[in-house]
């Protein structure tokens, strides 16, 4: 996808937004946007199911509502991103910036964020079920009420997370015993 085709696309997804009847919802599921710079962004509610937006600048994008099921975010730049309510289930976000984003009521159900940067996140009520954790920077974030049942928080960074009404305690920190350090943090 040339950068003149995504510019019409994402053109038609604004008008569609305010309730043009010349806008269309976008749909980029699968596209190849790889360290695209779509930082500012309003995207709500468009399509990017598969799309592969590894190393993409994406900071204060507006990604609420929209679909990611199964995208390629790895190394992107989410700082600041609103993503409340998007629909992250399988998606890849290892090493990602999440820092200071919006990610309450996100579906991030069996995600990848591995090594992801979360911290200061806002992550109340989302569902983080089955999420791959591991070595997550998660220190100062709003988990509250957040469900992380199943997810694999081994060497996950808690310190100063709020984490009021969460679902952790059914959580598979690890199955050896290294992680007492983890468990204490947050039981």
């Amino acid at each position: 996808m040339t950068k003149d085709e995504l510019k019409i696309i994402l053109e038609k997804h604004k008008r569609w937004i305010k309730g043009d009847k010349e806008g269309v919802r976008a749909n980029l599921s699968g596209a190849n946007l790889k360290n695209a710079d779509l930082s500012g962004t309003y995207l709500s509610g468009v399509n990017l199911s598969g799309v592969d937006l590894e190393n993409a600048n994406l900071v204060d994008v507006n990604l609420s509502y929209a679909n990611l099921k199964s995208a390629d975010l790895s190394g992107a730049n989410l700082m600041d991103a609103y993503l409340s309510g998007a629909y992250f289930e399988g998606a890849d976000l290892r090493g990602a910036d999440l820092s200071g984003a919006n990610l309450n009521y996100a579906n991030l159900e069996n995600a990848t964020l591995t090594g992801a940067n979360l911290r200061r996140a806002y992550l109340e009520d989302a569902n983080l079920m089955g999420a791959n954790l591991r070595d997550a920077d998660l220190r100062d974030a709003g988990l509250r009420c957040a469900n992380l049942r199943g997810a694999n928080l081994t060497g996950t960074k808690f310190e100063g997370a709020i984490m009021t009404d969460s679902v952790w305690r059914i959580v598979c920190l690890a199955k050896e015993k290294q992680n007492e350090n983890v468990y204490r943090s947050i039981g």
